[in-house]
């Protein structure tokens, strides 16, 4: 960051030998010979650190000091005077317009050193500023954030939702079906059995069809249409005779038509 410095005097020979001791330190300094002038120069410049007479015609340098407090309060502003005007310049300290006052003649090595460290005090300020702001910005990125997610959650869980719903409705459908379904997974396992099947095949509700492999619950008859030269030709039925001697069609398909399923879905009618 640049450091700029603005001296305000209405006696150029005073800001002429504050130019010359200073720039040493690597200032990019302005002049301005009145506060008016001053306060141009403030206008179209950024500037850290200023210098201000204070008897000048006008414009005092505590009343233009006052003016820039109003417009650019990061500015820190020193009042360069002599002990005569001490009293004027405190009250101004006091209310905040002016930081620190500073005595002419000036002590050139404590002068610096004050310049530098009001410099340090502007830095610190900006500095401040900056992660202020930064944070501010991470707030409000953090507010759009769990809006979103908030939003998103609410439209997932809607979905979910909806997806019960469906489902509830798929699998009461399933229950009054007068057809025994039966859904094997790739792995042989069946996965879904409605009230029918489970009437054909649980013994007398004994057994649970869920979570048993097919080959343990249904004869290899019924199996045999799950060989990938059956389950192409779904509309094919197939006679197969119940434990209780009826007689019965059946028929399978695969699954993936219509969703991400794998596996076979297995129908058996008992009502011919």
């Amino acid at each position: 960051m640049e450091r700029t410095l603005l001296l305000v005097d209405d006696e150029e020979n005073i800001t002429s030998a504050l130019l010359r001791l200073l720039r040493r330190d690597g200032y990019r300094i302005l002049r301005a010979n009145s506060g008016e002038a001053g306060l141009e120069l403030l206008a179209q410049n950024e500037v850290g650190v200023i210098i201000s007479d204070q008897r000048m015609p006008g414009m005092t340098g505590v009343e233009f000091l006052g003016k820039v407090r109003e417009l650019y309060p990061d500015t820190v502003r020193v009042v360069l005077s002599g002990y005569t005007e001490l009293s004027s310049v405190t009250d101004a300290i006091n209310r905040g317009a002016v930081y620190k006052f500073l005595t002419k003649p000036w002590e050139d090595d404590l002068l610096r050193a004050n310049v530098e460290e009001a410099f340090q005090r502007y830095e610190l300020k900006m500095e401040n500023v900056r992660l202020a702001r930064e944070l501010r910005l991470a707030n409000e990125a953090l507010l759009r954030i769990n809006h979103e997610l908030e939003q998103r959650v609410e439209e997932k869980t809607g979905e979910v939702m909806r997806n019960l719903n469906v489902l509830q409705v798929s699998q009461e459908v399933l229950e009054h079906l007068p057809v025994a379904v039966i859904g094997i997974g790739d792995d042989g396992v069946i996965a879904i059995a409605n009230r029918a099947a489970h009437g054909m095949f649980s013994q007398q509700g004994t057994r649970a069809l869920l979570g048993e492999m097919a080959g343990d619950v249904i004869t290899p008859e019924l199996l045999v249409c799950m060989a990938d030269s059956e389950c192409d030709r779904p509309d094919e039925k197939h006679l197969y005779r119940l434990d209780d001697d009826r007689q019965a069609s059946f028929w399978c398909c695969r699954m993936g038509a219509f969703s991400l399923s794998k596996g076979f879905v297995l129908v058996i009618d008992a009502s011919i």
